[in-house]
C-alpha cells in the first residue's frame, strides 16, 4: 500500500486540528467547583506569616474592579511594603472577561516591576517569575518564593 503526498497531508492536518483542540480544552476546560470550594484549597495552602487577606476595597485599588463585577475574589499581599508577593485568585462571571481582566492583571505586574526595579533586584525577580493561569471562568496570580507551589494547589483545587 502506497501512501501519496496528498494522504500525509491530510493526517498532518487533522492532527494539527486534533492538537488544538486538545491545547484549548486544556487552557479553557476550567472547574464546575464552587468558588468557596477552590478558594477554601487555595488559602488552606497559603503561608501566611507573609502574607495578609486583602480586603474588597485594596482589591480595587490594586486591579480597579469591584468585587461584585466577579463570582468570587481572594486576594491576599504581602504584609510588608519591601515585597512584591501576592496571591489571586478570580472567578469571572463569563468567559468574555477572561481576557480584559488577564490583561489588567499584567499590567499590573509590568506597574509592580517597575515599582522595583533598580532597588529591589530579588523582588523584580520575583514578579518576573509570576504564575498567571487561566483555567475557564477562573483566574490565578501568584507572585513570591512559592508561586510554583500555589499554581500546583491552584490547578489541584479544580
Amino acid at each position: 500500500m502506497r501512501i501519496s503526498r496528498l494522504d500525509i497531508m491530510k493526517y498532518t492536518v487533522v492532527a494539527m486540528i486534533v492538537a488544538y483542540i486538545v491545547v484549548l480544552v486544556i487552557n479553557l476546560g476550567g472547574s464546575s467547583k464552587p468558588f468557596e470550594v477552590v478558594a477554601a484549597s487555595v488559602q488552606a495552602g497559603i503561608h501566611t506569616e507573609n502574607l495578609g487577606r486583602a480586603d474588597d476595597q485594596r482589591f480595587r485599588r490594586n486591579y480597579g474592579y469591584n468585587v461584585a463585577d466577579f463570582d468570587g475574589v481572594l486576594l491576599y499581599e504581602s504584609q510588608f511594603r519591601l515585597s512584591a508577593e501576592e496571591v489571586l485568585l478570580i472567578k469571572v462571571k463569563s468567559t468574555s472577561q477572561v481576557n480584559e481582566v488577564r490583561q489588567v492583571i499584567e499590567e499590573r505586574l509590568q506597574s509592580r516591576r517597575q515599582d522595583f526595579d533598580g532597588y529591589a533586584p530579588e523582588q523584580v525577580q520575583l514578579i518576573d517569575q509570576a504564575q498567571l493561569v487561566v483555567r475557564g471562568n477562573y483566574i490565578f496570580l501568584a507572585v513570591g518564593q512559592n508561586a510554583d507551589e500555589y499554581r500546583k494547589l491552584f490547578l489541584n483545587s479544580l
